[in-house]
């Protein structure tokens, strides 16, 4: 099974490329869903960011307000390591458990799409990555249409983030995003394609998870097979946790 990353800076329209590669059939595990579901109240990371920030953190609803959360992570350098002790290993188990589901339900390749993949070393469990990335003055004038920023808030959120010309620089691939949806995609098929992980492969049963170092492929695929012999099931999605 082919282990694609996909990252990008934000308002380069990662978010465009994996819906893209979700229509074509390709299994896309989204780490910001992720981040989602392990926040949901009764959960451990919950707990923890609630002790960490304080009630003016939840809303009415007893939820993450996570926009509030975020807003005080990105400008409090002890709040971020506090959200960041929470939520790293809860978010880790849970990819893990979403491979183990990929792999053992027969499916060719995955593409983790992680906005922080370089950054919190993700791209080791990727045999192919791939940056979504534009010009530096459409980066700043999406993201300011995007969220309403202005423009010195929408500098500080790009420079809060990884350069994107290193990001560029550590990828296999960039995908440029400065035409059209219908142009980005035909860029995203001939690279996915160029990656495998659009074809077919092997059998399931005959593939070992494809990372970054041929070492490391035997040794995940124990890991999700203990994962799935000791029944570890992905959580549900946000909003179904909330309804069940």
């Amino acid at each position: 099974m082919r282990i694609v990353g996909l990252t990008g800076g934000i308002a380069c329209g990662k978010s465009a490329v994996s819906t893209a590669a979700a229509s074509w059939g390709l299994r896309v595990i989204d780490m910001d869903e992720i981040a989602r579901r392990v926040v949901c109240p009764g959960l451990p990371a919950y707990t923890d960011i609630v002790a960490a920030f304080g009630d003016g953190a939840l809303l009415p609803s007893g939820e993450l307000n996570r926009t509030e959360v975020g807003r005080i992570a990105f400008s409090d350098r002890e709040k971020r390591r506090a959200l960041n002790a929470a939520t790293h290993r809860p978010m880790l188990m849970q990819l893990l458990a979403e491979l183990a589901a990929a792999l053992f339900g027969g499916e060719a390749a995955v593409l983790i799409d992680a906005p922080l993949l370089f950054e919190t070393s993700l791209h080791w469990l990727c045999c192919t990555t791939l940056v979504v990335a534009v010009a530096e003055a459409t980066q700043l004038e999406r993201l300011r249409a995007r969220d309403g920023f202005s423009a010195e808030e929408a500098e500080k959120r790009i420079a809060a983030q990884m350069p994107l010309a290193e990001k560029c620089a550590r990828a296999d691939a960039v995908i440029d995003n400065e035409g059209t949806r219908d142009e980005l995609a035909a860029r995203t098929a001939t690279i996915l394609d160029a990656a495998g992980a659009i074809a077919g492969g092997l059998p399931w049963w005959a593939r070992l998870p494809r990372t970054r170092v041929l070492l490391l492929d035997p040794l995940l695929w124990l890991l999700l097979a203990a994962l799935r012999l000791c029944g570890v099931e992905p959580l549900p999605h946000a909003g179904e946790a909330t309804k069940s």
